[in-house]
């Protein structure tokens, strides 16, 4: 029977909020920001100095959290080889690079990146997000099975996630956990182990040296995210895998631009045979548009030069030391017992005091990261400091200066 035109409409239902399952992270921030605290998670840089300053919320600030770890973003060559680019070739490139987006210098940064680690392939990527997101999700897929670290960046797990592998995590640097999850996979399936150089939370580097033996012993391919070691870790600055002497044996290396090439991009670099055919196969590749040619440029230009960044990386060596010994003896509880990398992570009471220290840092003329759950580990509120090889001796011992009225004056020393 049809229905009467005088009868009542029914009632809108009230769509579901999909964004109520983020309460709780609302209600977090709003905590902090009632309590007077200066917004951390909104920081806005209006003036660039140098690697190592800038004008941050209107003060005057030394950078201790950027990932700017050789300090290239300044360097007069990278520069210029970024503007004779942009006047060649415009702005940007419009275009995948399948289709017509690869432009003279996106394969000129590729022969840089295969000088670099003296390997036979190379692949660029928009970002290294989009570097982890493809290669992962292409390599492993429905029915193969992808062994990673706990303490994985999220672009690993979202990899894993795209490809729909089988994901079994071990415990963070465990080299007997790893053996144990490897022994259990099906014989016969796709193994894919992924760990990395440098774990960016904490600082602390993998044993890679006995994680790979095991991995080879086992039958599964490796992939290595380098992001955090890429420039300064390793005698010509190739990672933790070329400093523990397992290069060779890794099948695949991950690593970025954003950090010590100074720019914006991720890779892939390989010595696999069949490598080439990821530039068919791989989404995040296939359907994104390429990098400016001027971002190529100076990033070709830069990893060039990281080829021969010897002294800088002592020097950025030398920073961490005086850096973290400087932490440890104000009474400061560090990520690492020895410092192991660029980055050193002080370790917070909670999230409360650690949103009032970064603010107490921040007064002083120092930005560092304030890193919380679930980006750190173990629900650990942190402050996360990256060092520049262009900080000099006087910045770091004003730092330490820094570290010590704010820890004073916030109750943590």
């Amino acid at each position: 029977m049809a229905t009467s035109m005088t009868e009542a409409p029914t009632a809108a239902a009230h769509p579901v909020d999909l964004l109520s399952k983020f309460d709780p992270i609302i209600q977090t921030r709003e905590t902090l920001l009632a309590a007077g605290v200066e917004d951390p998670f909104n920081l806005v840089m209006e003036q660039v100095l140098s690697p190592t300053r800038a004008i941050c919320n209107g003060r005057d600030t030394i950078l201790l959290g950027t990932y700017n770890y050789m300090g290239m973003t300044f360097d007069p060559d990278v520069i210029a080889a970024g503007k004779q680019a942009m006047e060649e070739f415009g702005a940007g490139t419009t275009g995948s690079r399948v289709l017509n987006g690869t432009f003279r210098d996106h394969r000129d940064v590729e022969t840089a990146l295969r000088e670099f680690y003296d390997m036979d392939h190379a692949m660029v990527f928009s970002t290294g997000y989009q570097a982890n997101l493809g290669i992962i999700s292409t390599l492993a897929g429905k029915g193969d099975y992808i062994i990673l670290d706990i303490d994985s960046h999220a672009s690993i797990w979202d990899g894993c996630a795209m490809g729909n592998a089988e994901v079994v995590p071990f415990k963070h640097n465990d080299v007997d956990a790893l053996e144990k999850r490897l022994k259990r996979i099906p014989e016969g399936a796709g193994k894919l182990v992924v760990l990395e150089g440098v774990y960016s939370m904490m600082g602390d580097v993998a044993p890679l040296k006995e994680m790979v033996r095991v991995c080879k012993e086992n039958g599964a391919m490796v992939l290595v995210d380098e992001a955090h070691s890429m420039g300064f870790i390793g005698e010509h600055g190739r990672g933790v895998a070329e400093e523990q002497g397992v290069l060779d044996d890794v099948d695949f290396i991950i690593g970025t631009f954003s950090k010590s090439v100074g720019t914006v991009g991720g890779f892939c670099v390989s010595n696999h045979p069949k490598f080439e055919v990821m530039r068919l196969v791989c989404r995040p590749y296939v359907f994104t548009a390429a990098l400016p040619p001027a971002v190529m440029a100076s990033s070709a230009t830069s990893i060039r030069k990281l080829m021969h960044g010897s002294n800088k990386r002592q020097h950025l060596w030398e920073n961490s030391r005086t850096l973290h010994k400087g932490l440890r003896d104000l009474g400061f509880e560090l990520g690492t017992e020895t410092p192991q990398s660029a980055i050193i992570a002080v370790i917070m009471p909670d999230l409360e005091k650690g949103a009032m220290m970064w603010e107490a840092l921040l007064k002083e003329g120092l930005y560092v990261n304030l890193a919380r759950p679930p980006a750190t580990p173990a629900g650990m509120t942190l402050l996360r400091c990256s060092l520049c090889a262009e900080h000099t001796a006087e910045q770091v011992q004003t730092i330490l200066g820094m570290f010590e009225r704010a820890g004073k004056a916030i109750g943590i020393i």
